[in-house]
């Protein structure tokens, strides 16, 4: 009988690629579902409904977090669920840090209270570095968060590792850096761009208004970051690992090589607003993926123009069948 995997944010990016990944290895899937007024499964309607299962549970709510735990006694633990836009985190950060922050401690005490054996992951982020102390930041750059998503994000890095510590859970911590793919979320700046990309070349959209383009990071691709956090909960001892491509880009370069794509100037197009601006900026990040390479034998395999061409084709294609329905 095949593993059974447990995903909290399986109808994110993320949730919905590592399910397919776990699906093929021969994974029995459960996901937990946030409820909502908008149902968000889009990116999960095509799994299986013979090997997924699907849970109503919130972050914020030990106890249903405890009784799905209690439910599927998962082999494995995959929490990729938070509120995880930086932006609105300054908007609400005491919801983020509830969510992002707290849900992680949350998920992490049900395991010890029920005394499970699950192996568990936690996807960390490179805003964890946020004004990075140093370049390229690895597993041991210190943590200088420049956002309330940032810190929370930190509190659900060391409550991972405290847990791991103290009580001997398999609890691992994956620090990805910048992952994006046809099914980002399109409040995130480079689906916003290949999205608006498309709308433009097709004639349905005559602008573009977007935040600093200076800002530059480490872009990869998503479905190949989640064969990285499969390979972290397999590895002999729980640890933490950073994923990421070691380039870095500005989102300037990624305008200009998406509207190369398609024939366009960028310029004639783009309009700089200050809104989308962070009270707090990130200038700029870069991860070293070295021991991930070294002890997962895990390689980035996307480079940052196949990446954006994925993307906008993608988006073409999209928009495309939205004309001709």
């Amino acid at each position: 009988m095949g593993k059974t995997a447990l995903i909290t944010g399986i109808t994110g990016q993320d949730g919905s690629y590592l399910a397919e990944f776990l699906l093929e290895k021969g994974y029995h899937v459960h996901g937990i579902l946030r409820r909502s007024s908008v149902s968000k499964t889009a990116r999960i309607a095509h799994l299986s409904p013979t090997k997924t299962e699907f849970h109503y549970a919130d972050l914020n709510d030990a106890n249903s977090l405890m009784k799905i735990l209690y439910d599927t006694q998962p082999d494995e633990i995959y929490h990729l669920g938070a509120q995880s836009d930086v932006a609105i985190s300054f908007k609400i950060p005491l919801f983020t840090a509830d969510v992002t922050g707290l849900g992680t401690l949350r998920l992490l005490e049900s395991i010890r209270q029920l005394g499970l054996k699950s192996r568990f992951y936690q996807a960390g982020t490179s805003e964890l570095f946020g004004d990075a102390l140093e370049t390229p930041q690895t597993e041991n750059t210190p943590f200088n968060p420049r956002s309330p998503y940032g810190m929370a994000k930190a509190f659900a890095h060391w409550a991972t590792k405290c847990y791991r510590e103290s009580y001997n859970i398999f609890a691992s911590n994956g620090i990805l850096f910048n992952h994006e793919s046809p099914r980002r979320g399109e409040n995130f700046v480079t689906r916003k761009i290949s999205k608006a990309v498309a709308r433009i070349k097709l004639g349905l959209q005559s602008s573009l208004s977007i935040g600093n383009l200076d800002a530059k990071r480490d872009w990869g691709y998503a479905k190949n970051y989640v064969d990285g956090m499969w390979r972290i909960v397999q590895h002999d001892s729980p640890d933490d690992f950073v994923l990421a491509t070691g380039e870095t880009h500005s989102v300037r370069e990624f305008l200009e090589e998406a509207f190369r794509l398609v024939g366009l100037e960028w310029k004639e197009y783009v309009k700089v607003d200050e809104t989308y601006f962070r009270p707090l900026e990130v200038p700029a990040l870069i991860g070293n993926p070295e021991k991930a390479r070294k002890i997962l034998k895990w390689e980035p395999i996307v480079k940052f123009k196949e990446l954006v061409k994925l993307m906008v084709e993608a988006d073409l294609e999209e928009e495309r069948k939205k004309i001709n329905a």
